[in-house]
């Protein structure tokens, strides 16, 4: 039973808000050497980290009636999710039937790919399912730190799994991320996506990880904490700039409407006032957050810290962990505490400081909470600015992505 204070909280009806669920917790058949998740296994007393039933049909029917919209999307994540067997999904099916009403409901998947096979890719054919792949480029850079718990390279078992979902017709997208490795071959990366996968949809993230711990053993979690070092896996912020300008001249001369990166999308977005439809480039955070596999609701998946801890879903109902004054504070938090520099920045509407588990540099005059890869965004956005502006009159003028590409082949001039 929930408190009428809670029943009564007022949500901002048309803002959309997802939770994130994690149906294995962190538990993966991989140990990728800069995974953040694997160490959330001590957050927990119990050894199976699967979710019951009984949790996931409450989540289920929560998350659906928190909506504010009818158009409702699952989000399954690890982990690995595939972990579960296909039955756990056809149950999640038939839950979300159950609870649905009139709301049209949308699954999404993330998974590392190996554990695919054809009857998984049947299952999620005949159901709609969105499916993520991660995949952090060709064979030498993936296999350098994304490996098996024995230590083996997984990359031709992802590629036997990306075969099979084009062998059954599965909608994907690739998920990569951008580390020490692959950060030095932003060409090979972009052209593996773009020629060797004929990927559409392409996002990647960059690892940004310390080595420093508290007590308790868990990772630093406070926004602004300055101390720890970046593991070896982790980007520098001039390579991160370099990487991305690269690729970005590449994808602006050539791909314009035929590749979609989101960074870039999100960046135009950004440039012409429309909303960036990712929360690491938004102005404010805090609408999506992540479910662990005993009902604990965290801020975000990158917060899954005790400090960030809203609540259970046996004790609160999620729309007002959701909706209430921690998250709330949570998510202004993002703009309420940029530094000066930040505020100051030219390109500041651009990332709104992007992502606050990076801001644990110092400025210039030694403020704190500066984003640790704030001179690579910076010259990314200095570099793309042209193309933005131009892209920006194209937009409003209606004109085709050829025109885009055209002109930027001219060396803009």
């Amino acid at each position: 039973m929930h408190s009428e204070e809670e029943k009564s909280i007022n949500m901002p009806f048309g803002q959309v808000m997802y939770v994130m669920a994690k149906p294995t917790g962190s538990a993966c058949n991989l140990s990728c050497e800069y995974c953040y998740y694997l160490e959330k296994s001590k957050l927990h007393n119990s050894s199976s980290q699967l979710m019951s039933d009984e949790m996931l049909e409450l989540f289920i029917r929560e998350y659906i009636q928190s909506q504010t919209t009818l158009d409702v999307l699952f989000v399954w994540h690890g982990g690995e999710p595939l972990l579960r067997p296909i039955s756990f999904y056809e149950r999640v099916l038939e839950l979300q039937k159950r609870y649905a009403g009139k709301r049209k409901i949308a699954n999404s998947i993330q998974t590392n790919g190996t554990l695919l096979t054809d009857e998984w890719c049947e299952f999620l054919r005949a159901n709609n399912f969105l499916v993520g792949i991660s995949i952090d480029g060709p064979e030498h850079l993936h296999d350098a730190l994304r490996r098996t718990t024995k230590g083996e390279g997984c990359f031709r078992s992802v590629m036997r799994g990306l075969r099979l979902l084009a062998k059954h017709g599965v909608e994907w997208n690739a998920m990569a991320t951008v580390n020490s490795v692959n950060v030095g071959h932003p060409m090979e990366f972009y052209r593996f996506f773009r020629d060797d996968l004929e990927c559409k949809f392409l996002q990647f993230a960059p690892i940004v990880e310390r080595t420093a711990l508290h007590a308790n053993g868990t990772l630093l979690a406070h926004i602004g904490e300055q101390t720890g070092v970046v593991t070896p896996q982790s980007v520098k912020a001039e390579e991160w700039g370099e990487f991305l300008c690269t690729i970005f001249d590449e994808w602006v001369c050539n791909d314009v409407g035929k590749m979609f990166v989101q960074l870039f999308d999100s960046t135009l977005a950004n440039w012409v006032g429309h909303p960036p439809g990712v929360c690491t480039m938004s102005k404010y955070c805090g609408h999506a957050a992540v479910v662990e596999h005993n009902g604990d609701v965290y801020s975000c998946d990158h917060f899954v810290f005790p400090e960030y801890r809203l609540g259970n879903l046996c004790e609160k109902s999620l729309s007002a962990m959701m909706y209430g004054r921690q998250q709330s504070r949570f998510g202004a938090a993002k703009y309420t505490t940029l530094p000066r520099q930040c505020l100051d920045c030219e390109y500041e509407f651009a990332c709104h400081g992007e992502c606050p588990r990076n801001r644990f540099a110092a400025t210039a005059d030694g403020e704190p909470r500066l984003n640790y890869l704030c001179k690579g965004y910076y010259r990314f956005f200095d570099h793309a600015a042209p193309y933005m502006d131009y892209m920006r009159k194209m937009l409003q003028l209606k004109q085709a992505p050829a025109r885009v590409m055209e002109w930027a082949k001219r060396g803009h001039n």
